[in-house]
C-alpha cells in the first residue's frame, strides 16, 4: 500500500516539474481569453494577390514554444479523441473538467492538439486562447497536482 502512495506522491511530483513553466502563461492566456491574438500581415511589398498569413502575439508564440518542447505532449493526440468521442470545444470542456489524476493523459492529448497541430494550422492556436481551451486544460491540471500534491500529507 505505502508503495502505491510512493508511487503516486512521485508522479504528482514529475507532473508538477512539467507543468509548472507552462503556468506563468495563465494570466496571460486569461486575460486574451475570447480575444483575437493575431491580425494579418500587411507589411510593404506585400501585393493584392499575394496570401496573407497571421501574425501572432509573442506571448503566445512564446507559450507555444515551450509547449511544444515540452514532454507533455503527445504525438499520438488523434487517439484521445476518437477513445473519448471528443467531436467539437464543448465535448473538449466537457471531458476537460470532469478530468482526474486518471485522466492525465486525456489533458495532454488536448493540449497537445492545439499545440502541435496549430504547427501546420496557425489557426487553432488562436482558436484555442478565443475558445478558453488552453486555459480550461492549464488549470485543470494545475487542479488535479494541488489536489494530490495536498492529500499526500
Amino acid at each position: 500500500m505505502e508503495e502505491r502512495v510512493g508511487y503516486r506522491q512521485q508522479i504528482i511530483q514529475e507532473y508538477r516539474r512539467l507543468l509548472e513553466p507552462l503556468l506563468r502563461y495563465l494570466p496571460w492566456l486569461e486575460s486574451n481569453s475570447g480575444k483575437a491574438v493575431s491580425r494579418n500581415y500587411q507589411g510593404q511589398g506585400l501585393s493584392s494577390r499575394s496570401m496573407s498569413f497571421p501574425v501572432y502575439d509573442a506571448t503566445l508564440m512564446n507559450f507555444v514554444r515551450e509547449a511544444a518542447a515540452s514532454e507533455l505532449m503527445d504525438r499520438n493526440y488523434c487517439y484521445v479523441y476518437t477513445r473519448n468521442r471528443i467531436r467539437n470545444h464543448e465535448d473538449e470542456r466537457k471531458v476537460i473538467a470532469a478530468a482526474e489524476l486518471k485522466d492525465w493523459e486525456i489533458l495532454r492529448g488536448i493540449l497537445s492538439k492545439y499545440v502541435l497541430e496549430g504547427m501546420t494550422k496557425a489557426t487553432l492556436w488562436g482558436e484555442a486562447v478565443r475558445e478558453n481551451i488552453f486555459v480550461l486544460t492549464l488549470k485543470q491540471m494545475r487542479n488535479i497536482v494541488e489536489y494530490w500534491d495536498r492529500t499526500k500529507r
